[in-house]
């Protein structure tokens, strides 16, 4: 381990892992909310919406806030069909409103049954998983169980298909992270931070094979364990904060 290194990018998780953070991040839409399951909902679809500019992320995310009134527990489990009526317009980039209504349909069917959403990430997944894989790829069975559209299906990743699945990933570090910082939430507590894997997009590629910390040409699931591999050898219990170092170099300072 280069001693430099995880100096250099301590420093960097510190700079990035702030509140000033917040505000420009698609994390900032769950951060409206302060009851669990809001900040579960919210958090989700601000997660699931999270490829291209961040700003358009941030406003199609608080448009559909506020389609559901700002409120979107109760929605999930109150709204009746002239509500839905109201959400037909809505898309982002390829997330429609077929698309929408469908995880609608699943987040009403999940909490009629369960306390939090938390349970859907951990069907299949034991403790003494390294990762979170197959909490994954539980996920995506569970949320596809209903009746749906085949194009759907491309909203949530999986390891089987070998996606980076760096949306879900993202939103895992959201929920269970949990440090003094306040950026990330911890109200997951069955998922260990050990077993997060750190999300990956082209930004965080490019700034991990800067510094050697990737060899894969790919950005898919097998390059996310790779960097994460490394990143636990900088911290073993907490890996996924330096994806606010890798992040913040890639995305904000443009780091080549």
């Amino acid at each position: 381990m280069n001693k430099n290194l995880k100096q250099f990018f301590d420093e960097k998780v510190l700079q990035y892992n702030s509140t000033d953070f917040i505000k420009d991040d698609p994390i900032s839409i769950p951060h409206f909310f302060s009851k669990k399951q809001d900040i579960e909902i919210a958090g989700l679809f601000a997660a699931i919406f999270s490829w291209g500019n961040r700003t358009t992320i941030i406003n199609k995310s608080k448009t559909l806030m506020q389609h559901m009134d700002d409120a979107p527990y109760d929605f999930i489990c109150h709204h009746q069909p002239k509500d839905l009526k109201a959400l037909e317009a809505f898309k982002h980039r390829t997330f429609k409103s077929d698309d929408l209504f469908y995880f609608i349909e699943f987040l009403t069917h999940f909490y009629r049954k369960y306390d939090s959403l938390e349970f859907a990430f951990t069907v299949g997944l034991s403790e003494k998983d390294a990762n979170i894989e197959k909490g994954l790829i539980g996920f995506k069975k569970l949320f596809f169980a209903q009746e749906h559209f085949k194009r759907t299906e491309k909203h949530i990743s999986s390891p089987l298909q070998n996606s980076s699945c760096k949306r879900l990933c993202m939103y895992l570090r959201w929920m269970v992270r949990n440090d003094a910082a306040g950026v990330d939430f911890g109200i997951w507590k069955t998922i260990k931070p050990a077993q997060l894997i750190c999300p990956i997009d082209v930004h965080v590629a490019r700034v991990a094979k800067r510094f050697n910390l990737l060899s894969r040409k790919q950005t898919d699931w097998i390059s996310a364990l790779e960097l994460t591999n490394y990143l636990r050898q900088l911290d073993a219990t907490d890996p996924v904060k330096y994806d606010f170092a890798l992040f913040g170099l890639g995305v904000i300072e443009k780091y080549n």
